[in-house]
C-alpha cells in the first residue's frame, strides 16, 4: 500500500506545484504594468504624411493642421467651430473674410497679403492655403484676431493651442512615470514624464488622474506620481474689438406695418390714427427678388416723413419670402449678399429711414453661415452710417439652433423674438398661436444667448379660428383661418358663444359646433392675454415689444402696451 501511495502523492504534489505556478503567473501578469507603447501617430489620429494634430484646450480636435517652414496652419473648420467663428470662407472668390466692427478683412488664398481698412498689408508667410478640398489658415494670423496662444511640436507634428484663460489646476511630477491612454496599468503608454514636469489636472480619480501635458498628450497617470497640486492663473493681454451697438434710452414699441403695394403706403396716416405711444414702425418694404441679390422695394419718402412727424422711427423690413429665389444660394454668394447690403444702405440714406429690420425665415442649416455673415457685413455698414439694425428670429427650438442667436446678439442692436406661430396654418392639430408658456420659454431661452436690453418680445394681434371636421372614414381634417382681435370677438358674438379663461395657455378659449357638426375652437388674443405677455417684458426687463401687425388690433391695446413700455 505504501508503495502505491508514493506515486499518487507525487502526482498530487506535481499538480499542486503546477497549479501554484499557474496561479502565480496569473497574479504576476494581472499586477504587472503593461509595457506596450501606443504609436503617437495612432494616438493623434495622423493617417497621412504632412498632417499635424490639433490640441485645443483639453481636447484633441477631429480636424488636422500643417506645420510648413515652422508656420502652423489650422483647418478652417477648426478655426470656425472652436477658435473664432468670425472667419468666413468665401468659396465664390477663394477668399477668407474676417468681419471687424467697421471693416471686412479680405485674405485671398495662396497670398501673403490681406486688405484691412482699405489698405493692403503683407506678411512673410502665405495666410490661407488650399490643399485639395481642405482650406487652412495660418495660426499666427488667426492669433491677431483671437484670444489664443499656441506652441508647435514635432515627432509627430502637433499644434497645441491654449484658448482657455483664468484659473486652472496644475501639478508637478514627483518622479518619472508613464502617462497611459486610459486609467489602469494595462492601458498602453503614451509617453514618459520626467521629474518636476508640470501637467494640467483635468479629472482627478481614486487612483489615477487625467492630465494634459504641455506638449499636448491627454492621458492618465497614477496619483502617487503627482505632487504640489496648485492653482495657476493664465492671464491674456488680448484686446477684443468692440462691436458697438445703438441702444435707445427708451423701450422699443414697434409695430409691423404690412404694405403690399405702393398705394398702401399712402394709408399710413389712417392706419396710425388711433395708435398711441408707438415709437417705431416697420413697413414691409423690401424683398429679395432674385438670386443675384436684387431687391424689390416699396420705399416712399412721404411715408417716412409722416411717421417722423408722428414721432415714430422707421425701420423697414426686408424678407426672403419670394418663391423665385434660392435663399441658400443667395446667402452663400458674397456678391449677392453685398448687393443686398448696398441697396439697403443706399435706400436708408435716400429715404432717411432710421433702421433696418431683417426678417429672413425658414433658414436651412446650409444657409446658416452665409446668413450670419450677411448680418455681420450689414452691421458694419449700419454701424458706419448710424442705422439701427434689428433682426427677427423664431422662438428657440433645437431645430433652429443654427440661427446662432449669440452671434446675432453680438452685432445687432435689437433682436425680435417672433413669439407666435406656436400653431400655424397647416398645423395637424388645433391650438393656440401663442400661449403664455410658449412666450416665456422663448424669452428665457433667448436670454441665455442675448443681452436682455437687446431682446424685443414679438406678440400677436391675431389668432386662428380652427375647424376640425370628422370624415366618413373616421379621420379628421383640421383647417384654420387667421383673424384679428375684433374679428375674433365678432365671430363669438355671431355664434352666441362666450369665452372662458384657460389657465394653461393664459388665454380666453371658446368652442362651438357648426351646422354640419364640425368643431370650431379659438384661443383669443385680448387685453387679458396681452397683459400677461406684457408682464413678461417687464419681469425680464427686455428692450421692448413688437406687434404683428398694425390693423389687427383692438384700439384698447395701445394704452395697455404704453403702461408696460413707458
Amino acid at each position: 500500500m505504501k508503495k502505491k501511495a508514493a506515486p499518487v502523492l507525487a502526482i498530487v504534489l506535481l499538480i499542486v506545484i503546477v497549479a501554484g505556478i499557474g496561479f502565480l503567473t496569473r497574479v504576476i501578469k494581472k499586477y504587472t504594468p503593461s509595457s506596450e507603447v501606443m504609436s503617437s501617430q495612432e494616438y493623434f489620429g495622423l493617417d497621412h504624411e504632412g498632417e499635424a494634430a490639433i490640441v485645443a484646450g483639453s481636447e484633441i480636435l477631429p480636424y488636422k493642421g500643417k506645420i510648413l517652414n515652422e508656420v502652423a496652419y489650422v483647418d478652417y473648420q477648426a478655426v470656425k467651430e472652436v477658435l473664432n467663428d468670425y472667419f468666413y470662407w468665401d468659396s465664390e472668390n477663394n477668399t477668407m473674410l474676417y468681419t471687424m466692427p467697421t471693416d471686412v478683412v479680405q485674405i485671398p488664398a495662396g497670398s501673403n497679403s490681406y486688405t484691412a481698412d482699405g489698405k493692403t498689408q503683407s506678411l512673410n508667410y502665405n495666410i490661407v492655403l488650399i490643399d485639395g478640398t481642405e482650406t487652412y489658415i495660418a495660426l499666427d494670423f488667426v492669433k491677431q484676431y483671437t484670444d489664443i496662444s499656441y506652441e508647435t511640436f514635432h515627432d509627430p507634428d502637433r499644434i497645441v493651442i491654449n484658448n482657455e484663460w483664468g484659473d486652472m489646476t496644475v501639478a508637478s511630477i514627483r518622479k518619472a512615470g508613464k502617462v497611459r491612454n486610459l486609467g489602469g496599468i494595462k492601458s498602453p503608454i503614451l509617453r514618459e514624464v520626467e521629474k518636476n514636469e508640470v501637467v494640467r489636472i483635468l479629472e482627478p480619480m481614486e487612483d489615477w488622474t487625467k492630465i494634459l501635458t504641455q506638449d499636448g498628450y491627454i492621458g492618465y497617470i497614477k496619483n502617487d506620481r503627482l505632487v504640489k497640486e496648485r492653482t495657476e492663473t493664465r492671464i491674456s493681454d488680448f484686446v477684443a474689438p468692440e462691436y458697438t451697438n445703438i441702444q435707445k434710452d427708451y423701450k422699443i414699441n414697434l409695430v409691423w406695418h404690412q404694405t403690399t403695394s405702393m398705394d398702401a403706403n399712402y394709408n399710413i396716416i389712417y392706419d396710425i390714427a388711433n395708435v398711441k405711444k408707438v415709437n417705431t414702425i416697420s413697413p414691409t418694404w423690401f424683398s429679395i427678388a432674385s438670386n443675384d441679390g436684387t431687391l424689390d422695394s416699396l420705399a416712399l419718402a412721404d411715408y417716412v416723413d409722416t411717421a417722423h412727424s408722428n414721432h415714430m422711427e422707421v425701420w423697414p423690413l426686408v424678407d426672403n419670402f419670394s418663391e423665385n429665389i434660392d435663399f441658400t444660394a443667395v446667402m452663400n454668394s458674397t456678391s449677392a449678399r453685398n448687393k443686398i447690403e448696398n441697396q439697403l444702405i443706399a435706400a436708408a440714406i435716400e429715404y432717411s429711414f432710421d433702421g433696418i429690420n431683417v426678417d429672413f425665415e425658414n433658414i436651412s442649416e446650409d444657409a446658416a453661415d452665409g446668413y450670419i455673415q450677411f448680418m455681420r457685413e450689414l452691421s458694419v455698414m449700419c454701424r458706419k452710417n448710424g442705422i439701427v439694425l434689428s433682426v427677427d428670429v423664431p422662438v428657440p427650438m433645437d431645430f433652429t439652433a443654427h440661427y446662432n442667436r449669440k452671434a446675432l446678439g453680438e452685432v445687432c442692436d435689437y433682436l425680435m423674438i417672433m413669439g407666435y406661430d406656436e400653431h400655424y396654418a397647416g398645423s395637424e392639430e388645433a391650438g393656440t398661436v401663442a400661449s403664455l408658456s410658449f412666450e416665456e420659454e422663448g424669452i428665457q431661452n433667448t436670454l441665455q444667448e442675448v443681452a436682455a436690453e437687446k431682446v424685443v418680445s414679438g406678440i400677436p394681434f391675431y389668432t386662428r379660428l380652427w375647424c376640425t371636421t370628422t370624415n366618413e372614414d373616421g379621420t379628421t381634417t383640421v383647417t384654420s383661418e387667421a383673424m384679428g382681435m375684433n374679428q375674433a370677438q365678432q365671430t363669438l358674438e355671431n355664434n352666441q358663444v362666450e369665452a372662458s379663461w384657460d389657465e394653461t395657455t393664459g388665454q380666453n378659449y371658446a368652442q362651438f359646433n357648426g351646422e354640419s357638426g364640425e368643431l370650431y375652437q379659438i384661443w383669443l388674443e385680448d387685453t387679458e392675454s396681452l397683459t400677461r405677455k406684457l408682464e413678461l417684458i417687464k419681469n425680464y426687463d427686455l428692450g421692448g415689444v413688437a406687434e404683428w401687425k398694425l390693423g389687427l388690433e383692438d384700439d384698447s391695446v395701445w394704452d395697455l402696451i404704453a403702461k408696460y413700455i413707458s
